[in-house]
């Protein structure tokens, strides 16, 4: 952030294609900035959304961070309110009783399910949510950066993807274009921020 101020709000984003999770923080005057780039060190299963319990499939949306857990078998943790209402309004609608649950990003190298960012991102990634707050942040998993990328359902996937890709694009809107090379990735990543 300019000045080195916290943000007043938080945007993680998850692109799978590329492994990659942005954090960018907002300012009080709603500015979006890009805070620092990490590595996706491992998830499960490929793009498309999660459908159902043990599928091993990251859930794609736009999601709020529940819970911080200090006490996580995978260092820290903090669980997404996967499934949200939308998740849980498809399931229902095709008669889906198990779409699943327990997402988090944790530290660790390898994760079923969930996205695995090593320890020392998690400790920055829980610090910088922690102190921003729960409520203020939010999580947008995506298969591809629609910034760059057409951003369309996969062959097998449901048809109302194309509803939870719309919200994907519209809450990436504010946010600038960042280049997927991994020069570019490496570049962008910044001192903790330390308050």
């Amino acid at each position: 952030m300019p000045g080195g101020t916290l943000p007043v709000q938080l945007t993680l984003v998850a692109i799978k294609s590329d492994y990659r999770l942005e954090v960018w923080g907002a300012d009080v005057q709603g500015n979006w900035h890009p805070l620092r780039t990490y590595p996706i060190m491992g998830f499960s299963g490929g793009p498309g959304p999660k459908l159902k319990e043990g599928d091993l499939q990251v859930p794609e949306g736009v999601y709020r961070p529940v819970a911080l857990n200090p006490n996580s078998k995978y260092h820290l943790s903090v669980k997404l309110n996967y499934p949200n209402g939308l998740d849980k309004h498809y399931a229902r609608e095709e008669g889906r009783t198990h779409p699943g649950g327990d997402i988090f990003i944790h530290g660790d190298k390898a994760s079923s399910g969930c996205l695995a960012m090593g320890n020392t991102a998690i400790e920055e990634i829980y610090h910088l949510v922690e102190q921003v707050g729960l409520g203020d942040t939010q999580v947008v998993i995506t298969p591809v950066d629609p910034r760059t990328t057409r951003l369309r359902p996969w062959p097998s996937s449901p048809v109302w993807t194309e509803h939870k890709y719309r919200r994907i694009r519209d809450s990436l809107a504010n946010l600038g274009h960042k280049k997927s090379s991994p020069e570019a990735a490496s570049a962008s990543i910044i001192a903790p921020i330390r308050q």
